[in-house]
Order: C-alpha cells, then sequence, then structure tokens
C-alpha cells in the first residue's frame, strides 16, 4: 500500500513515454557528502547488482520505460554501464544516456576526448537493443552542449557520423536552432525552475518543442518533484509542496508535446531531486508518478535505511571480518609448517627460518 496515495485528480493517465535520469556515480563513501535523505535501500555503492534490479524492478512497476544513464568513459563507470545492460536486457528494460560533457568544474572537455568517448560507446552498444529507443541507433545527449562552438559541434558529428541519436542540451529555442542541423533533437535538463515562482515556463518548453519538432527532431522535457543544491554551492530551493510541484512540471512538460518526458531524477540525491524511494519520502513520489502514467505502486515496505538485501553494502563488514580472518589463518598454518625442524639441515632446523617472515 502506497504511504501517499494519489488523488484521482493529480493528473491524467497518459501513455507517453517516461525516462528517469539515473546516476552510477555512487560510492559508499559518496552517501557521507551533501545529502539530507538517503536510499531506503542504504548507502549503495553503484556496483551493487542487486541494487540495480531492484531500481528497474520498481521503475517498471511504476510506468517508467527506461534509465537515462549519467556516463563518461572512465574504468569505473564503463563497468558499472556494463552491468547496468546486461541487467536491463534482462528485464527488457531500455536505456539511454547523457553523456557528460563538462568536467566537475562546468568546464567542456576536450572534443577529442568526447569522440573517442562516443565512438567507443557506440562500437560496443551499437546493435544492442537496449539502447534502441526511439529508433536502432542508440540515443545519446550530449549534456554542457551549450558550451561548445558550432565548429567543435560540427567536428564531432564528423567523427562520430551518424552511429548514435544524438541529442542536445541546449536550454532555449534560438540556442537550439544555431545547432539543430548537427543534432537529432534536444532534451532540456531544467532541474531547478520553480512553477510558483515562474508559472509561464512552460511556454519556454513550448516553444523548445516546437522548434525541435521544425526540424524533425526528437525531444524530451523535462519534469522534476523538487530541487535543492544548496550543500554543493547553490542557492535555488524549489520546495516539493507535497507532491503538487511535481504534478505541476509534469503537466508543463506535456504542454510542450514531447516525444517523452525525461524525469529529474532517479537518484541525484546531492540536488535532492530523487524519486527513488527513500527515508525520507518513501514511495510518495514513485506512486505519484505511478498515478500519472498508470502503472503500479511498487511494494517498498520491506525496505528500509537499516536493511539490505543480503548481497548489499551493508554487509560488507562482516565479509571484511571473514576474509581478514581467513587470511590470518592461512597465515598461521604457514608460520606453524616454517617453525617445523629441516632434515636437511645438520642442526635439524631452529636459528632464522624463512618461514618466520612471510
Amino acid at each position: 500500500m502506497s504511504s501517499s496515495p494519489v488523488s484521482a485528480a493529480a493528473a491524467p493517465t497518459t501513455p507517453i513515454r517516461v525516462f528517469a535520469y539515473y546516476y552510477i556515480w555512487f560510492d559508499v563513501s559518496s552517501w557521507s557528502r551533501a545529502k539530507t535523505d538517503f536510499p531506503l535501500l542504504g548507502r549503495y555503492s553503484s556496483d551493487e547488482r542487486v541494487v540495480m534490479r531492484q531500481h528497474i524492478s520498481w521503475a517498471k512497476q511504476a510506468g517508467i520505460s527506461g534509465f537515462i544513464v549519467s556516463w563518461k568513459s572512465t574504468p569505473t563507470l564503463d563497468r558499472r554501464l556494463a552491468r547496468l545492460v546486461t541487467i536491463a536486457t534482462a528485464s527488457r528494460f531500455r536505456l539511454a544516456v547523457i553523456y557528460e560533457g563538462l568536467d566537475f568544474e562546468r568546464r567542456p572537455l576536450p572534443v577529442f576526448r568526447i569522440a573517442h568517448d562516443l565512438t567507443k560507446f557506440a562500437y560496443r552498444y551499437r546493435t544492442n537493443p537496449v539502447f534502441h529507443v526511439f529508433d536502432r541507433r542508440p540515443l545519446v545527449i550530449w549534456s554542457g552542449s551549450w558550451k561548445f562552438t558550432r565548429a567543435q559541434i560540427a567536428r564531432l558529428r564528423r567523427e562520430i557520423g551518424d552511429s548514435i541519436y544524438l541529442l542536445a542540451s541546449e536550454r532555449n529555442a534560438a540556442a537550439y536552432r544555431r545547432v539543430a542541423d548537427l543534432f537529432d533533437g534536444d532534451a532540456y535538463y531544467w532541474s531547478s525552475v520553480n512553477p510558483s515562482t515562474y508559472p509561464d515556463y512552460p511556454k519556454k518548453l513550448v516553444a523548445i518543442g516546437a522548434a525541435v519538432h521544425a526540424r524533425g527532431g526528437l525531444w524530451i522535457a523535462p519534469a522534476a518533484p523538487g530541487f535543492d543544491a544548496r550543500l554543493i554551492g547553490g542557492k535555488t530551493v524549489v520546495g516539493r509542496a507535497d507532491g503538487n510541484t511535481f504534478r505541476r512540471e509534469f503537466a508543463g512538460a506535456l504542454a510542450s508535446s514531447p516525444d517523452a518526458v525525461g524525469v529529474i531524477s532517479w537518484n541525484e540525491f546531492s540536488e535532492n531531486s530523487q524519486i527513488e524511494p527513500s527515508v525520507r519520502y518513501r514511495d510518495r513520489y514513485l506512486s505519484l508518478l505511478a498515478g500519472v502514467l498508470g502503472g503500479r505502486t511498487p511494494a517498498v515496505g520491506g525496505f528500509s535505511s537499516e536493511g539490505r538485501p543480503a548481497t548489499g553494502t551493508e554487509y560488507g563488514l562482516p565479509l571484511i571480518v571473514g576474509f581478514v580472518l581467513l587470511v590470518a589463518g592461512a597465515i598461521l598454518v604457514v608460520f606453524r609448517r616454517g617453525r617445523r625442524p629441516d632434515s636437511s639441515r645438520p642442526d635439524g632446523g631452529g636459528g632464522d627460518n624463512v618461514g618466520s617472515r612471510t
């Protein structure tokens, strides 16, 4: 049973495809920085397959079509993306990628680095159906496209060709028109809009959607349940208003005639835009979205911040302790064997023996 039932008048059921922005950057230590809420699944690592499976299960039940995965090529993120692809494939769940084109300081990455990463991505995944969201090419959103010149974008496009379905992340209609011929559409990541103080903001979305569709492109409109990034240097706060912010933003997204809605976010806990079941909100926002999409509220009653599946990180310490004891026992055995008299030596052993230094 949902912890926050959705009113029948909250929003009409719609067949629109919905994707949630999904982050695979979490290590267990990530949760000690800039967080005011935590997942019901505990303070997980994004390496955990059991967490990925549970996320996809909950998302599918709620009616979400897929995740838009935040990624750029690093050994850790490549490994995590590959694991997510395997699990999503088994679950018949779709994936897209939002390529992080800016570094931690919000500076644009070198174009050759982006071209290398996207070429590598396309080579590995272009034939994988899990990425065939709107056509038979992987869908990639270039986050931070507005930071690059038209010449730089054209260079990248020449490098990668048509191997991927490449969307910009331009933030207004005029900006998109500047580069429309170089992209296949646009996905605006607008997590910090406040419908209460900017009630006419849907007009901006309508204008972007019209500009994208005028060129035959794909338009993914944003909707967020709230926003608060003060702990990571931001100043804007958008209250959740007990779900009303999410309802208004989802309606605003639909007003722009999108090809899909991009929910911001599944698990961006640093910006407090998460809809993943959490300690503070439990299943309230996943339940609300399920009501809009005609899905069903996932059962999260068996989870708490103190309880995890047996393969989760909550069990890390016992496993480590067990491993340490096993190693210590092995060393002790080697030590004892090393102390035994060596019959090949005239003195019968004793003195310095190699085993005691192991």
